[in-house]
């Protein structure tokens, strides 16, 4: 899938799944259990031991309307690794600019990080596809989602941090162009205790809040013109 159509497809869904877990196998269960609730994204963290294997498992066996990314992506010569087992895309938590100029360089997309309106124009403008704001929800949540896209309509912005099943609706409100949701959705004690249907219904709960959102939303700005 090339960079636009991954693009496309983040925002379609609107939800980025981040995925950390204590073992490959836990990773594995996570992905397959988000795709089941009808998210097919999934971001593997380097924390995840193994991260690299699994990100190349994934890509190689999942079906090819899975994407597949690689999260906590720290430099450049991480994000080669990742790109070479099979990653369609990197997020990183804060932003390094080598990283981006070489996503850019291979035509992958770049979910770069940053918090304050310096770094989010300075991931913008060197050419970053979305700007991952972290940590969202230590400063301001929602609110500093709506505030941030005042001067910068322009900027798809992904919250990560803070988003939940009570607040992903105002993030998308507040004008997320997606949502990055690691531990309210893909739970740690749900993959310990090896019960990934929780994982399927939470994907399940957050697209369905995501969706009637947007939809709301929608409506609102037909009623407006």
């Amino acid at each position: 899938m090339d960079r636009q159509k991954v693009r496309d497809r983040i925002l379609e869904i609107g939800i980025v799944p981040v995925v950390r877990a204590s073992s490959p196998g836990e990773a594995r269960i996570a992905a397959d259990a988000v795709c089941q609730g009808g998210i097919p994204i999934v971001e593997i963290t380097m924390t995840v031991p193994g991260a690299l294997e699994v990100i190349r498992e994934l890509a190689k066996n999942s079906s090819s309307d899975v994407l597949v990314g690689a999260g906590t992506v720290l430099n450049r010569e991480a994000a080669r690794r990742c790109l070479d087992a099979g990653a369609q895309f990197l997020v990183s938590p804060g932003l390094n600019l080598q990283t981006v100029e070489f996503a850019v360089r291979e035509e992958k997309l770049m979910m770069a990080g940053a918090l304050t309106p310096t770094e989010v124009i300075t991931a913008w403008e060197a050419g970053a596809d979305f700007v991952k704001v972290f940590p969202c929800g230590q400063v301001g949540g929602a609110k500093y989602i709506k505030a941030l896209k005042g001067p910068l309509p322009q900027v798809p912005l992904v919250p990560t941090g803070g988003v939940n099943l009570n607040t992903a609706a105002e993030f998308i409100e507040a004008g997320a162009a997606a949502l990055g949701i690691g531990g309210e959705l893909v739970q740690a004690d749900a993959l310990r205790s090896n019960k990934p249907e929780v994982i399927v219904e939470n994907a399940r709960k957050f697209l369905a809040i995501v969706t009637k959102a947007r939809a709301q939303m929608g409506t609102a700005a037909k009623g407006s013109h």
